[in-house]
């Protein structure tokens, strides 16, 4: 198996948000379709915290992607009539430019002397990626999680580069629940010994910390409902309980725990804590003036489909709505899609019926 990722060298300096720059960066991405003689068909795809690139099978690596179930030929995102782009965001330790990267200057791993990451960051680097492969304007911008996030600050940042956009379980804002577990996320990382200061290795890394707070993320990925439906009060048996003082009893906690056990060691902690915070920072009101939506009045797109899922707990239903409402005032026309799935924030990546239905229906008008 081969790797697929291409990888753009950013401007140098690449110049941050929150100040300090960076020297030599690049930006993972792999691509599906061929790109119009026009430049006209392309489709970003901005990922969420932990996702690479590899969104779907390619030629060069046949390997499921995140998303293998929506991206493909005759597909919702139909790789026959699209050219598809999916960016490692920058700070990601998927193949960008990250905290576990070698700083040029000193010839060694960043660390915490990474420039403070902010998702305006992500959003420029995907731009320069994408003008990079001679593309002046998307024909739809596709934003998950925090790549939505991602994708409203690419399109204020980027007047006129995009014309359609799928807003795919998001926010304008982080809100204070978010923003207090991924904060409890960071602290359990942090407060690990091993992950001193941010001075960890392969042998000495914090793997205690890196498990709450995948199990932490993953308890907030799904709703009650789903809990309840696939777990209930079910109890291990016997010989696969935990033989130590209140160590795992419940199905649920050995879902839990297996879970955060495929999760450490393949994302670097400090990598996880930039992309954490930045995602806290981001407030599509600093554009407008304190309010969201002034903020969402400044993009100015054709098109825009808001989906959200009622049982979202970490991007709640009433934050798509906003998003939908901001950017039908500044004039695009907007479908909004509320889903009733029971996976909670994870839907788009596990109800693909739903989300294929509304997805290839908006880019089936395009």
């Amino acid at each position: 198996m081969t790797d697929a990722r291409r990888y753009f060298a950013l401007p140098s300096p690449f110049a941050m948000k929150r100040g300090g720059e960076l020297h030599g960066a690049r930006v993972a991405y792999e691509t599906w379709g061929e790109l119009s003689l026009a430049h006209d068909n392309a489709i970003l795809i901005l990922t969420g915290l932990s996702p690479s690139a590899h969104a779907a099978s390619n030629a060069e690596d046949p390997s499921p992607g995140w998303w293998e179930a929506m991206i493909g030929p005759g597909k919702a995102i139909d790789t026959d009539r699209w050219f598809v782009i999916c960016v490692n965001s920058l700070g990601s330790d998927k193949g960008s430019t990250c905290a576990a990267s070698i700083n040029p200057a000193t010839g060694e791993p960043y660390r915490l002397d990474f420039p403070e990451l902010s998702l305006e960051d992500v959003a420029n680097a995907a731009h320069a990626a994408v003008s990079g492969l001679g593309i002046g304007q998307l024909a739809c911008l596709i934003g998950c999680s925090m790549g939505g996030m991602s994708a409203l600050a690419y399109m204020v940042l980027h007047p006129g580069s995009v014309r359609a956009h799928i807003s795919v379980d998001t926010a304008p804002q982080a809100q204070p629940f978010a923003i207090a577990i991924r904060s409890l996320q960071r602290e359990a990382i942090r407060l690990d010994p091993h992950w001193n200061n941010g001075h960890y290795d392969h042998e000495h890394y914090p793997e205690a910390g890196m498990s709450i707070a995948r199990k932490l993320g993953v308890i907030t990925y799904r709703s009650a409902m789903e809990w309840n439906g696939r777990f209930a009060r079910i109890r291990l048996d016997p010989e696969r309980r935990d033989d130590n003082p209140f160590g795992l009893e419940f199905e649920v906690e050995s879902y839990l725990e297996g879970h955060a056990q495929r999760f450490v060691h393949t994302f670097d902690p400090n990598s996880y804590l930039y992309l954490s915070r930045a995602s806290d920072w981001f407030d599509i009101a600093e554009y407008g003036n304190g309010s969201v939506m002034e903020g969402l009045k400044r993009i100015h797109i054709q098109k825009a489909m808001v989906i959200g899922v009622s049982t979202d707990i970490l991007f709640p239903l009433e934050q798509q709505e906003q998003i939908a409402d901001g950017l039908r005032a500044a004039g695009a026309e907007v479908e909004f899609v509320a889903l009733d799935s029971p996976q909670g924030h994870d839907a788009f990546l596990v109800d693909i019926p739903n989300y294929s239905r509304a997805i290839g229906g908006f880019l089936g008008q395009l």
